[in-house]
């Protein structure tokens, strides 16, 4: 049986999982969806100090403490960004990534940008806090503020990627619009590093999309 971490995207908990997590559960499979800090039930942590870093740290810390190893690391959107940067730095307890119609960065990337200029005006409509990103009037009810740093902050890289073998993208098709990620599925369906999946749903594919959602993520395990 596999072990997977799922990291959601902006705004969200790991309540985005909640179906997915219990049919991996209903086949045996450990699975941990985690909400990073300053998000959803950790709103309560949000403070302008709350970067990529700490997002990081939240997911390598349950690696540790959970003492898991060959992990299945799934990234929903912004989860992208955190996942690589797992990887990269405790690479020896990842067997695979998988990114939901998700950032994949480079070493120097942050989400803004990689972002279109869309997005980056939604980055830039801050709560009263001044620190925090709002959540999109059609995100989940529970969607909370999401921490501005978080998106801004570059992603460095060390090498320890290079060992992670078996990468996948899923792709969502059915965006109302040009969807932000055409041109990384493009460049990915190229590389022959990569399996790509283009799945019929919006870019919530964990609502949209379970049933390919659960057979792409027992077919990696």
């Amino acid at each position: 049986m596999a072990t997977y971490v799922l990291i959601p995207g902006m705004c969200h908990g790991g309540w985005c999982y909640e179906e997915l997590t219990g049919r991996l559960r209903a086949r045996g499979h450990q699975v941990y969806p985690l909400t990073l800090t300053g998000v959803a039930e950790r709103a309560h942590l949000l403070h302008g100090t709350v970067n990529l870093d700490t997002h990081l740290h939240d997911v390598t810390a349950v690696l540790e403490a959970e003492r898991l190893t060959d992990v299945v690391l799934v990234g929903h959107s912004y989860g992208g960004m955190v996942i690589t940067g797992v990887a990269d730095r405790v690479p020896e307890r990842v067997s695979a990534l998988v990114y939901l119609d998700a950032m994949v960065p480079g070493d120097g990337d942050s989400c803004w940008k990689l972002v279109s200029e869309r997005e980056r005006q939604w980055y830039a409509d801050v709560d009263d806090t001044g620190c925090a990103v709002r959540p999109l009037p059609f995100f989940d009810v529970r969607a909370t503020a999401h921490p501005l740093a978080s998106v801004m902050q570059p992603l460095r890289l060390t090498g320890g990627l290079e060992r992670i073998r078996r990468r996948v993208y899923a792709y969502a098709t059915g965006w109302d619009g040009p969807s932000p990620f055409t041109p990384t599925y493009e460049r990915l369906r190229e590389d022959p590093a990569w399996s790509t999946h283009a799945l019929d749903g919006g870019h919530n594919l964990m609502r949209d999309a379970p049933q390919a959602l659960l057979d792409l993520l027992t077919g990696v395990a």
